[in-house]
């Protein structure tokens, strides 16, 4: 619910009255003694829906855009008029006003907002490295990346061309910030040595998970960005949808700033398109939700216009998405290649050892297939096979029949080490 607080020009006061009563809305009138151009104050309680609908109306009929309104929480309001108009507004939105002014109070002042996204940045960089997961989430729970994100969306839906470019150009700005600093973090950790030293910092599985984007990165980006409109406009608390957004960008930023400081491309295109996919995805979800959500610019002639630069916008962003979902489909293709690769070589070898166990006391104890680098696109580079045998066994040729066998059966001729372990059974 809501109380409006609305300021009424002189000469106005009966015709907006009027409107009120018509709509069977209540409401209480104090004379404004300021002096100035106001004739009266209106308190207006409202069911929050309400709010957009009832203020149009007003401005119709002589609300001008220099008086003031001041929409406040309502706790409680007992009336059973106003039972029934909840009965006739029972769509859960917020009005358009409410929702630019929620989408501003997101949105820290620069020198806030370049200070939080570094420090998210380094916290993050730290967590990967140290591969704790504890750490990446404290670092997605200080960014402020809600609150541009969802101002573009918004100032492209109801025609605010200066929230647009801001939110744009905050997003694009936080984003550069916290690859610089990961780098700037990541080249001094490496070089200084503050942790034990990673050769490769694809083994790392907090950095690993970052470095493959698939098809579900996509869903989990625009899940963040349908959460986050649909938070702001039904007026729920946006500071859980805020982390499931930094979620989708934080992470990945920084390990984009590893890769840079390891020298390592490949971590460094995979982690960057995971960024542009998901910042990507969450402009489109917001705007695309908000639009059908029946938000539209304040002055009806703004509508057209409006709808354009929407249509415009979700095109170029629908463009850019599938140029780069064709990465993500690569790399879901090789995933699901690689799965099947690795079955293939743990069943072909199960199958050679159960042969050599008819002749043979021996006993597969695990297969490793490994890649050089966890990277989508790569063969395999090695197998490890353990094989049980009793003491005082040996065998000969197992490792070159393993390699023969697999390469027939996959077409991956894989450099092939079988260790032998003695077991034995009281």
């Amino acid at each position: 619910m809501r109380l409006l607080q609305i300021t009424i020009p002189a000469g106005k006061r009966e015709t907006l009255l009027s409107t009120l009563d018509d709509e069977g809305i209540d409401y209480l009138v104090s004379d404004e003694t300021s002096g100035r151009e106001f004739d009266a104050i209106a308190y207006i309680p409202l069911p929050t829906n309400a709010v957009e609908s009832v203020l149009e109306q007003l401005r119709e009929v002589g609300l001008d855009e220099d008086a003031y309104v001041v929409v406040l929480d309502a706790n409680t309001v007992v009336s059973r008029r106003f039972t029934k108009l909840q009965e006739e507004y029972d769509e859960d939105r917020i009005a358009r006003d409410e929702l630019v002014a929620a989408a501003s109070e997101l949105v820290p002042s620069t020198n806030t907002y370049i200070l939080m996204t570094i420090v998210s940045a380094l916290i993050a960089t730290a967590g990967l490295l140290l591969d704790s997961p504890a750490v990446v989430v404290g670092s997605m729970v200080i960014a402020p990346l809600v609150g541009p994100a969802m101002s573009a969306s918004i100032g492209t839906v109801v025609s605010e061309q200066r929230m647009f470019i801001r939110g744009i150009y905050l997003q694009v700005m936080g984003l550069l910030l916290a690859i610089i600093a990961a780098f700037a973090f990541a080249f001094v950790v490496r070089n200084v040595n503050l942790i034990p030293p990673i050769t490769d910092i694809t083994t790392v599985p907090e950095i690993r998970e970052r470095i493959a984007p698939d098809f579900l990165s996509l869903v989990i980006a625009i899940g963040a960005g349908v959460a986050g409109i649909v938070s702001l406009t039904t007026g729920v608390s946006t500071a859980l949808v805020g982390v499931m957004i930094a979620v989708a960008l934080i992470p990945p930023a920084a390990t984009v700033g590893i890769g840079l400081a390891w020298g390592a491309p490949l971590v460094t295109l995979g982690s960057g398109v995971l960024v542009l996919v998901n910042v990507l995805s969450i402009n489109l979800a917001a705007m695309v939700v908000l639009w059908y959500s029946g938000y539209r610019p304040q002055h009806w002639f703004k509508t057209g216009h409006a709808r354009q630069a929407m249509l415009k916008r979700a095109a170029t962003l629908l463009v850019a998405i599938v140029v780069l979902s064709a990465f993500l489909g690569g790399v879901t293709l090789d995933s699901y290649q690689r799965a099947n690769t690795d079955e293939a070589i743990q069943e072909e070898i199960q199958t050679t050892v159960d042969q050599f166990e008819t002749t043979h006391d021996i006993e597969l104890l695990s297969v490793e297939v490994l890649y050089s680098r966890a990277v989508p696109f790569q063969d395999p580079d090695r197998i490890v096979v353990r094989i049980g045998i009793p003491p005082g066994e040996s065998l000969s040729g197992l490792a070159t029949l393993i390699r023969e066998r697999v390469a027939a059966e996959t077409g991956h001729n894989v450099d092939t080490e079988v260790r032998y372990v003695q077991t034995e059974r009281g």
